[in-house]
C-alpha cells in the first residue's frame, strides 16, 4: 500500500503499525498530493491512504487523478480525515474515493480497514453511509440522467436503492427474502453494469441519478 501524509511522523506511525503484519506492505511513501499520484502509477498498490490536506496537490485532487487514469483502476484509494463529516469527505466521494478513515482509529481497525478495501469493498459502514451520505447529497451537483440506471433489471434497482439506504448485504438479505449470497452477487453486477468501482460510488450514483431521495424514507 501507499502512503501519503505531509507530516513525516504521522506517515511513520502508520508505517510501524501495518508493518506489524504479514500480509501488508508498505510500498512507498509519499509528503504530498502530486507525489502520491506520481508513486500510485509507478507503483501500482493495492491501496492509496491519502491525508485530505496536502501540499501542492491535496488527497481530493489526488484521488481525482488517480481516479481518471485507466491504469490505475486497481488503486483503492483511502482517505485520511480528522472529522467524520469533514466536507473534504464529500468531495473525495464525488472524485472516487473508496471510503475514509478517522486519524485517531483503533490499530486494529485500521488494519481490518486495510484489508477490506484492499479486496475492493467500501470503508462505509451502514450506520456512517445513512449519516454522510444524506449529508453529502444535501446540495448535490446537477443530477445525472435517469438513463444511467438503464443497465439496472428492476431487482438491481431495488437493491441498489437498498444499498443506498444503508443496508449491508445481510440485511438486503433479510429484508428482501434472498440469501446473501444472491444479494452479494446482485450488487456486485448492478457496481459492474454501472461501471462504479466500490459500494461507496454506488452509493453516491443511485443519490446522484435521483433513484434515492435524500431524508426519504426506505
Amino acid at each position: 500500500m501507499l502512503l501519503a501524509d505531509d507530516q513525516p511522523l504521522i506517515r511513520a506511525g502508520f508505517r510501524a503499525l501495518l508493518e506489524l503484519t504479514d500480509d501488508i506492505a508498505v510500498v512507498g511513501e509519499a509528503g504530498d498530493g502530486a507525489q502520491a499520484v506520481e508513486l500510485a502509477a509507478r507503483l501500482r498498490p493495492d491501496v492509496a491512504l491519502l491525508d485530505v490536506r496536502m501540499p501542492l496537490m491535496d488527497g481530493i485532487q489526488a484521488t481525482r487523478r488517480i481516479g481518471a487514469t485507466r491504469e490505475l483502476d486497481g488503486v483503492r484509494v483511502v482517505i485520511l480525515t480528522n472529522y467524520a463529516l469533514d466536507e473534504y469527505v464529500f468531495a473525495a466521494l464525488r472524485a472516487g474515493a473508496s471510503g475514509f478513515l478517522l486519524k485517531d482509529i483503533e490499530p486494529g481497525d485500521l488494519l481490518q480497514s486495510v484489508r477490506v478495501a484492499a479486496r475492493g469493498d467500501a470503508l462505509l459502514s451502514p450506520s456512517v453511509t445513512r449519516r454522510l451520505i444524506e449529508e453529502y447529497v444535501s446540495t448535490p451537483p446537477r443530477p445525472l440522467p435517469t438513463r444511467a440506471l438503464d443497465p439496472l433489471t428492476g431487482r438491481e434497482r431495488e437493491i441498489v436503492t437498498l444499498v443506498a439506504r444503508g443496508l449491508s448485504n445481510d440485511e438486503i438479505a433479510e429484508h428482501l427474502v434472498i440469501s446473501v449470497a444472491t444479494a452479494k452477487t446482485h450488487v456486485s453486477r448492478s457496481m459492474t453494469k454501472l461501471g462504479v468501482r466500490d459500494r461507496a460510488q454506488l452509493v453516491v450514483l443511485a443519490y446522484e441519478s435521483g433513484l434515492v431521495v435524500p431524508g426519504a424514507g426506505a
